[in-house]
């Protein structure tokens, strides 16, 4: 596991998971194993309401998040949890990809849009990016 209570104060709750939400379990399950591999924990949620009840947000390194979510839109989702106040970065991914959705994605102030299907380097890099923050 990669320790940040070297970068952070100790008042600050340590960031200790990436949050995976896809209602793919293939991707899930996908995503979970290089994280893994990559020294990251991963937690997995299978929809935004599933995310929603969770909470916990101030351990989560970033949310990685689709942008297709079985009848709810991964953006919206974004905004409405800005709207409640969590800051952890967002990783889209997509496997429909268009200017609309891109345009939105950058919008919503996500620090990656990644397609379906993505490189293994791409999620880690976009993942060790938001690790740092």
């Amino acid at each position: 596991m990669i320790s940040h209570s070297s970068r952070r104060g100790a008042s600050l709750p340590e960031r200790d998971s990436v949050f995976v939400v896809d209602d793919d379990p293939s991707i899930r399950t996908s995503v979970n194993r290089l994280l893994r591999e990559h020294g990251f924990a991963a937690t997995l949620f299978d929809s935004a309401g599933a995310l929603l009840h969770h909470g916990s947000f101030d351990k989560a390194i970033c949310i990685v998040l689709d942008i297709d979510l079985n009848g709810r839109s991964g953006i919206d989702l974004r905004r409405q949890l800005a709207e409640e106040g969590v800051t952890a970065p967002v990783i889209y991914i997509t496997g429909n990809d268009s200017s609309a959705n891109r345009a939105a994605a950058v919008a919503s102030g996500c620090i990656a849009y990644l397609v379906k299907p993505f490189t293994a380097q791409s999620l880690i890099e976009s993942v060790a990016r938001a690790s740092a923050a």
